[in-house]
């Protein structure tokens, strides 16, 4: 009985079995059918997808569509049909157009991607006002049907790879275009296929419409503020200038904007249309999308961050402040004065931070605190945090969303950590106060804060929504004053004020402040007032003489020209000669001296 229940049973199986492969077949032959007698509009709504075959896009029926539509458009092979691809391009992928308007006048050119893309900054003499130029390849109209075809066919077959390196990237992509050329019959003219080529690699791996403007060194703002609009581009040298590029159409402007939060690994959407987040190169992307909360369509602006930042010899040769103010913040970091970095919009506090941020002793534990990240420093005992935002409708008691961490808890969990400096990036409401109470607790804190000078940082700690009491707002030892000022004839940053805060006369309640250095803009010179609480304070905490702590500061003026000596331009090799004088600073200065005493 056993037996015939088990024979009874392994048949059964393989009835289903054959039936099972029987449906797969049945299947497999409609699938077939169709495949056979598909039309274009079939074609463009096939599921079914290779992902493993490199050309899985291009099986027996998409090769014919393609070929269909490559036909369609004229193209057949294309050798013949660019050879007059030298001609017109004097045998180069990108030839410089000369300016056509008379009113236009070149200023410089510079290239971005040697012989691909270039940036020009012209002068427009009707309207008074440098414009900024993108120049890239001119793609002939049948080289336009090409990029097209192979794009769509790319966004079928394209699988992910991990690989950050982007040139192991670029050969993927060249890899894959060169077989679906040749899987086409498309055999093109080795010009006309570089500038293709530009296209696929700035519109898969880069940047896409922006890519060069996200090369060039001189950007701090790309702004673009809605449909039909040229670009704005914050320029360090000629200021906010008007660009040749924008976005004619709303929905290609819709699809870039999402594109970019995807790039920064976050969402947009009509249900969220603000976004706040770090691009992958480290720059800061704030966008919107349609016109829910910006009249005027999608908008974005993207404010850029050196991937190397600026260190304190870089400050120096902008001449944003001198020498021996330079040494007087680094002897002031090293011993764990608090500072806050004061000036208006775009006056360079969160640059100068990152700069100054260097003269933290190598070993001290840091925690820094942001809303989207900035700062970036060279220490291995650093604990980067930033805020996250929340999902779905906010708790009326706490106003808050779920999951959302703002800047107030990240300081409260990073002052559990015992950090002995703590950073935030800016600080504009209730978390001054937790900043301020580490500051009285004896942890060395530094942020930014948006005032054009001391007295309006005190009239704005003590007011809504801060509401700092005096006392408090008297913990804090420095305040460094930036602007972004005018010299002759160009836009630059100066400190205006290195200010000591002392404490509160018990009598008035007025806070006591030295100010140690200060700007003259007659001159554009730097005058130290003649005395520093900071000094002497200093001075009691090592047990130094005047004497002892004035050949300090000289030692360290020493040394930031035999950096600029040597030609260091790396933030880390700055943080090296920073880190090896701690460790041993009289071998170190030695070697600087002898460098310096060389010429």
């Amino acid at each position: 009985m056993e037996l015939s229940e088990a024979i009874g049973k392994d048949v059964k199986d393989e009835l289903e079995e054959l039936k099972r492969r029987e449906e797969e077949t049945a299947a497999k032959l409609r699938r077939l059918e169709r495949e056979k007698t598909a039309t274009e509009e079939e074609l463009e709504v096939i599921e079914e997808r290779r992902k493993r075959s490199v050309f899985s896009a291009l099986d027996a029926v998409k090769k014919g569509y393609f070929s269909k539509l490559l036909g369609k458009k004229g193209i057949k092979v294309l050798a013949p049909l660019v050879g007059g691809v030298e001609e017109k391009t004097m045998g180069r992928v990108t030839t410089i157009p000369k300016i056509s308007k008379k009113d236009l006048t070149e200023i410089e050119i510079l290239p971005m991607i040697e012989g691909y893309s270039y940036i020009r900054i012209n002068y427009d003499t009707r309207s008074n006002e440098y414009r900024y130029e993108v120049i890239e390849p001119k793609l002939l109209p049948e080289e336009v049907d090409i990029l097209e075809v192979l794009k769509e066919i790319l966004v079928e077959s394209l699988e992910t790879i991990a690989e950050e390196d982007e040139r192991v990237r670029e050969t993927y992509l060249r890899r894959l275009v060169d077989g679906l050329l040749r899987e086409l019959g498309v055999n093109l003219h080795p010009i006309s296929k570089e500038r293709i080529m530009y296209y696929v690699l700035r519109d898969f791996i880069r940047f896409g419409a922006i890519d060069t403007v996200m090369i060039d060194p001189n950007v701090e703002d790309i702004s673009c503020d809605g449909v039909q609009i040229p670009f704005y581009i914050y320029h360090r040298k000629y200021g906010s200038i008007p660009s040749n590029l924008k976005f004619d159409d709303e929905g290609e402007l819709d699809s870039f904007v999402v594109w970019l939060a995807q790039r920064c690994g976050k969402h947009i959407s009509v249900a969220q249309p603000m976004l706040d987040a770090t691009v992958p190169d480290g720059s800061r992307l704030q966008a919107t999308l349609g016109k829910h909360v910006t009249k005027r369509g999608s908008s974005f602006t993207i404010r850029r961050f050196r991937e190397n930042p600026f260190t304190p010899l870089d400050l120096l040769r902008f001449k944003t402040m001198n020498d021996e103010m330079m040494a007087y913040l680094w002897l002031a970091i090293e011993n764990g004065q608090s500072m806050l970095i004061c000036g208006g919009t775009a006056s360079g506090k969160t640059t100068t931070l990152n700069a100054i941020l260097l003269f933290i002793p190598p070993q001290m534990k840091i925690v820094s605190i942001e809303d989207t990240r900035e700062l970036n420093l060279p220490h291995d005992n650093w604990v980067p945090t930033v805020t996250r935002a929340g999902f779905g409708s906010r708790n009326p008691v706490t106003g808050k969303a779920m999951g959302e961490i703002d800047m107030f808890d990240l300081l409260t969990s990073a002052l559990r950590q015992r950090p002995q400096y703590l950073m935030v990036g800016e600080v504009r409401g209730t978390e001054a106060y937790v900043v301020f109470q580490a500051m009285a607790t004896g942890k060395s804190a530094y942020t930014t804060f948006h005032a054009e000078d001391v007295q309006a940082m005190v009239h704005r700690m003590e007011n809504d929504p801060i509401n700092l009491p005096r006392a408090l707002v008297s913990a804090l030892d420095i305040v460094l004053m930036q602007a972004q000022v005018k010299v002759g004839t160009d836009m630059t940053r100066r400190v205006k004020s290195l200010t000591e805060f002392i404490g509160v006369d018990p009598e008035s309640d007025e806070l006591i402040t030295n100010t140690a250095y200060s700007w003259n803009p007659a001159d554009d010179t730097f005058n130290y007032s003649g005395h520093s609480y900071v000094y002497e304070k200093i001075s009691i905490t090592r047990n130094w003489s005047q004497k002892r702590m004035e050949q300090e500061v000289r030692r360290r003026i020493e040394l930031f020209k035999y950096m600029n000596k040597i030609g260091l331009d790396k933030h880390t090799q700055v943080a090296k000669i920073i880190s090896s004088y701690y460790k041993d600073p009289d071998a170190v200065y030695k070697k600087a001296k002898g460098v310096l005493a060389r010429g």
